[in-house]
């Protein structure tokens, strides 16, 4: 990754980490992820955890230039990309500002949240940080047929839940990112969107 892009602490936070890292199988713009994911978190147990579908990187960074919508579940991810999004004029929506009461019984805010947006921006590009309960509400959408994401990213963390809606996303075949097992969080949700849209803004567009 070419340095210039980030300031002098962070570069040397990823020296560091090229050389703590220790064998894996990521390359380019897929290592650039996981990298900044570790960085945002300190967990190098991330290395052996995440999940590229194939053409998931490529078909993000095509949304990216096209300035698709991103759609994430909670404002702690919102908040990580939000300067980065904005400066490239890319729309971000956030689930919990788009909750409509009454609720169905046991529905979160954020599986409302999302469902609403779904419904609005079916092909956009959807990150997951924090709530499995908008994973899986964004799954059934998508078993449905009624949502096409470009891309999900999944990286919801914790206990409950979690690892079912990580599981529900893996079967489905929509181009995804995920960090399998209970890890994951709205920190690695925004390291992932802002290692992608770095790579999209600066890697020439494929004829």
């Amino acid at each position: 990754m070419n340095e210039a892009w980030v300031d002098p602490i962070t570069a040397a936070s990823f020296r560091q980490i090229d050389h703590e890292i220790g064998p894996h199988p990521w390359q380019g713009i897929q290592y650039e992820v996981v990298r900044r994911a570790i960085h945002a978190t300190a967990d190098f147990e991330l290395r052996d955890r995440f999940v590229f579908s194939p053409n998931a990187v490529e078909q993000a960074l095509v949304a990216l230039r096209e300035k698709r919508p991103v759609i994430v579940d909670v404002s702690m991810v919102a908040a990580g990309i939000h300067p980065r999004l904005v400066a490239a004029g890319i729309p971000l929506h956030c689930a919990l500002d788009w909750v409509e009461e009454p609720r169905l019984p046991g529905q979160t805010r954020t599986a409302n949240g999302m469902l609403n947006l779904a419904q609005l921006y079916p092909e956009a590009l959807f990150v997951i940080g924090n709530a499995p309960t908008a994973l899986l509400a964004l799954v059934d959408e998508i078993r449905a047929e009624r949502v096409q994401p470009c891309v999900v990213i999944g990286v919801p963390v914790g206990f409950v839940a979690v690892e079912e809606a990580k599981q529900a996303l893996a079967q489905t075949n929509v181009p995804q990112i995920r960090v399998d097992g209970r890890k994951g969080g709205s920190p690695v949700a925004a390291a992932i969107v802002n290692a992608l849209l770095i790579a999209a803004q600066r890697d020439p567009i494929p004829n």
